[in-house]
C-alpha cells in the first residue's frame, strides 16, 4: 500500500489549540497515523483544503465558521473529503442537525474509543471509495477494450440478458443474416433456435433464470433470419454488460464431430508431459473454488507438491529423461485422487491438487499418504533407478481466504516452510485454526507474565543518558526484559498482553521497587544514580501508587530525584487530569517527570502549562534526518531554546552517530541517549564524566 494511503491528512476545525492537540493524541494512541493542520476560520480552512486533506474534523461548538460552510468549502474542492463532526455529549437535535448540514458521522469527543472508531471507520470508508473509483475506471477501460475486441472478433458473439439480446458483434449478425444490431436488439434468442430444439432450449433458459450454471457447450440446430437451418455449437460463459449480469454466448457452425470437439477441448486444458491439467486450467479451477468458498462451501483445499533436491535428481538422470520422470510422478499422484479432485502442473516440477469434499483431517491424511507414496516409490527412468522425497504445502479454502491469489500464496508459504524444515514433510494451513492458535498463544503469554511477576522473572537492561555539558552524575534509562527459555524477551512481545489484562500497574511496581534497590546498592558503592522509568497510563488511575512510592523511597533510603518517571506526550494529553494529579504527588516526593516523544503535537509547549515536566525527551523522528535537514535542525534548536527559557532540561534520544551528537550540542540539548554512546546492556558500566 502506498504510504500516502496510510497517513490520515486531517484538518481540525477547532478554536482551542489544547483541544486540537488532545484530539490528535487520541488518534495516535488509537494507532491512527495523522498529519494534522488546524483551521479557526473560513480563510484558514480554504488554505488547508488546498493541501488535499482526507478528513475534516469539525467541533460543533465552533463559532467562527459553521458546519454548512465547512461542508460547502469541502464540496467546492471537488475532492472526496470525509466531514466528521464532534461534540461533548451531543443532543439528539445536534446529531440530526449535523447530518442534515453535511456531516458523514458524529463522534463524542470525551469518549476516545468512540472518536478513534469513528475516524478509523471513515478513513477506511474513504480509502474504499477511492479504491472503488479506481476499479470502476479500470473496469470502464477494460469494457472499452473488450468492446473493441468484440467488434473485431471473427467469432459470432452475443450478450443475452433474461433471454434477450443486449449486444452482438458483426460476425454474429452475419451468421444469422442481419444487417444491424437494431434488427435483433430486444429479440429473444429463442427466436434463433430451430423448432426441433426450441423446447429444450426454453427449459434451459428457465433453469438459468433460477440461478443454475449454464453448460459450457450445447449442440443444437440454429435458424437464420431467412428460415434456413444449420448445425451449431453454443458456448456459454457468465459475464456482465453495463453492470448487469448476463450470458456471453458464442455461436459456432458445427464443423466437427461433437466427440472430436470435446477431445480438442480436453487437449487444450492438458499438460502434454504429465497428462495433468495445465497451469491455466488449474488456476481457473482454483478461482472457482474460491468463489464457492465465498458462497459458504468449506470442504475444499489446495495442495502444492515439489520434489526435494530435484536438481540433484536431474544431474543423475539427465535432462533428456526428465519428462519421463515427471510423467511417472504425475501417474503416482493421480492414483491417489478422486474423480472430483483436480490435479495440474503449475511449473516445471511444481504440481497443484485442488481437493473437494474432504474435511481438514482427511486432507492432511491424504497429503501424508502421498508423501509416503513418493518416499517409498523407486522410479525406473531409462536405465536409472531413482528415489526422491516430496515436500507438500497446502491451505484449506474457507470464507476467510476466498481469493485465488491468497490461497496460492498461503499454500506456497506452507510449501516453503516444509522445505525449510528439511523437506519430506507436510505443512497445512487451516485459517480457522489460526484464530484458536492466537487465543492459545495469548494465554501462554499471560501465564508467562504472571509467573514472571510471582517469581522475579523480569530483568533490566540499561542505557546511559549522558550530559553534553560535562556533568559526572550517572543517569540510566531502565529497559524492561522478561527472562525466557532461549534468552531475554523484549517488551513488545509481552507488554501488549499485559495491558489487555490489566497487569501493567503490577509490572510498574516491580520496576520501581527494583530500580530503588539498585539505586541503594549504587549509593553504597559511591555511585549515586538516577533512573528514567517508563510509567504506564494504567498506573495513573491507581490511587495507592503515590503512597506506595513514598514508602519504597523511605525503605530504600533513596532521595526522590533518583527516580525520573517518563510518559509519552500523547498519553499525557489523553490522561491530562490523572497526569496532573500524579505530578503534584511526585513534587511532594521530590521525584522528577519526563515527557517522551516531545515535539510531535500541534503545540507541545502548551502542554507544559498543565504538566510542569522537568525533562523533555525530543521525539526520535527529529533524529532521522537531523544531519541532512536544515529545517529539522532549526526545529530542534527552537525546542531547546524554548525548553531552557521554561527551565526544562532536554534529552535527545536515538542518537546513532557523531555528526548528530555535534549538531545536538550546537542546538543546546542538555542530554543525549542512543546506541552511538552505548547500546542497552545488562550491566551499568558506562564511564560518566570521562
Amino acid at each position: 500500500m502506498n504510504r500516502q494511503d496510510t497517513v490520515l491528512r486531517l484538518i481540525l476545525v477547532e478554536e482551542s489549540t489544547d483541544a486540537a492537540e488532545q484530539l490528535v493524541s487520541q488518534l495516535r494512541n488509537g494507532g491512527i497515523a495523522a498529519r494534522p493542520s488546524r483551521a479557526e476560520n473560513e480563510a484558514q480552512l480554504e488554505e488547508a483544503i488546498a493541501d488535499q486533506p482526507d478528513l475534516i474534523l469539525f467541533n460543533l461548538a465552533t463559532t467562527s465558521i459553521s458546519l454548512p460552510a465547512t461542508a460547502a468549502a469541502a464540496g467546492r474542492s471537488g475532492r472526496d473529503i470525509a466531514l466528521v463532526a464532534y461534540a461533548l455529549s451531543p443532543s439528539a437535535d445536534q446529531i440530526a442537525d449535523a447530518f442534515r448540514d453535511g456531516a458523514r458521522a458524529l463522534a463524542v469527543c470525551d469518549r476516545p474509543d468512540h472518536m478513534q472508531t469513528i475516524i478509523a471507520r471513515e478513513f477506511e470508508a474513504l480509502k474504499m471509495r477511492r479504491s472503488v473509483r479506481r476499479l470502476e475506471a479500470a473496469l470502464r477501460e477494460s469494457e472499452r477494450r473488450c468492446d473493441s475486441l468484440l467488434d473485431s472478433s471473427r467469432d459470432p458473439i452475443a450478450y443475452v440478458h433474461e433471454g434477450m439480446h443486449v449486444r452482438a458483434n458483426k460476425a454474429y449478425l452475419d451468421i444469422f443474416g442481419f444487417e444491424e444490431f437494431e434488427d435483433i436488439e430486444g429479440m429473444s434468442i429463442l427466436d434463433l433456435i430451430a423448432a426441433d430444439d426450441a423446447g429444450d432450449f426454453k427449459a434451459l433458459l428457465r433453469r438459468l433464470s433460477k440461478g443454475e450454471k449454464p453448460p459450457q457447450r450445447l449442440n443444437l440446430k440454429a435458424q437464420r433470419s431467412d428460415g434456413s437451418i444449420f448445425d451449431a455449437v453454443m458456448e456459454f460463459s457468465e459475464a456482465t454488460y453495463e453492470g448487469e449480469p448476463c450470458q456471453q454466448i458464442v455461436f459456432r457452425q458445427q464443423a466437427l464431430d461433437p466427440n472430436l470437439a470435446q477431445q480438442i477441448d480436453e487437449l487444450r486444458s492438458k499438460d502434454l508431459v504429465t497428462d495433468l491439467y495445465n497451469r491455466q486450467h488449474t488456476l481457473t479451477e482454483i478461482e472457482r473454488a474460491a468463489a464457492a468458498a465465498a458462497g459458504g462451501q468449506s470442504d475444499q483445499a489446495l495442495l502444492l507438491f515439489e520434489p526435494d533436491n530435484f536438481k540433484k535428481t536431474l544431474d543423475t538422470i539427465g535432462l533428456g529423461l526428465t519428462d519421463l520422470l515427471l510423467g511417472d510422478m504425475a501417474s503416482l499422484l493421480r492414483r491417489h485422487l478422486g474423480e472430483s479432485d483436480v490435479a495440474g502442473r503449475l511449473s516445471d516440477q511444481n504440481f497443484g491438487v485442488l481437493l473437494t469434499g474432504r474435511a481438514a483431517d482427511q486432507v492432511r491424511q491424504l497429503a501424508e499418504t502421498l508423501r509416503h507414496a513418493f518416499e517409498d516409490r523407486i522410479f525406473e527412468v531409462g536405465k536409472q533407478s531413482v528415489t526422491l522425497t516430496m515436500s507438500i504445502g497446502g491451505a484449506l479454502i474457507t470464507e476467510k481466504n476466498a481469493h485465488a491469489d491468497q490461497i496460492l500464496n498461503q499454500a506456497q508459504a506452507m510449501l516453503r516452510m516444509a522445505q525449510g524444515e528439511g523437506g519430506n514433510r507436510v505443512s497445512l494451513l487451516d485459517p480457522g485454526a489460526q484464530d484458536k492458535a492466537e487465543v492459545e498463544k495469548h494465554q501462554r503469554w499471560l501465564r508467562l507474565i504472571k509467573d514472571a511477576l510471582a517469581n522475579d522473572g523480569f530483568l533490566f537492561h540499561y542505557q546511559p543518558v549522558v550530559s553534553l555539558h560535562g556533568s559526572g552524575k550517572a543517569f540510566y534509562e531502565v529497559l524492561l526484559r522478561m527472562k525466557g527459555p532461549k534468552g531475554d524477551i523484549t517488551p513488545e512481545h509481552f507488554l501488549p498482553i499485559a495491558e489487555q489484562n490489566g497487569l501493567l500497574p503490577a509490572i510498574d511496581r516491580w520496576v520501581i521497587a527494583n530500580a530503588l534497590r539498585l539505586g541503594a546498592e549504587r549509593e553504597r558503592q559511591g555511585q549515586p544514580t538516577s533512573f528514567f522509568i517508563k510509567l504506564s497510563a494504567q498506573s495513573l488511575d491507581d490511587q495507592t501508587l503515590l503512597p506506595w512510592i513514598a514508602q519504597q523511597l523511605k525503605n530504600a533510603r533513596q532521595p526522590g530525584d533518583s527516580l525520573i518517571f517518563e510518559m509519552p506526550e500523547s498519553l499525557v494529553v489523553t490522561h491530562l487530569k490523572q497526569a496532573r494529579s500524579f505530578l503534584k504527588g511526585l513534587e511532594q516526593l521530590h521525584c522528577r517527570f519526563a515527557l517522551e516523544q516531545f515535539g510531535r503535537g500541534l503545540n507541545s509547549f502548551q502542554l507544559l502549562k498543565h504538566v510542569p515536566a522537568h525533562y523533555l525527551k525530543i521525539d526520535r523522528s527529529f533524529m532521522v534526518d537531523l544531519v541532512r535537514s536544515k529545517e529539522t535542525q532549526d526545529k530542534v534548536r527552537e525546542i531547546c531554546e524554548q525548553a531552557h527559557h521554561a527551565g526544562k532540561l532536554t534529552v535527545a534520544e536515538f542518537v546513532e552517530d557523531a555528526a548528530t551528537m555535534s549538531i545536538l550540542f550546537s542546538c543546546g540539548a542538555n542530554f543525549v541517549q542512543g546506541n552511538f554512546l552505548q547500546e542497552p546492556q545488562a550491566q551499568m558500566n558506562y564511564e560518566f564524566g570521562s
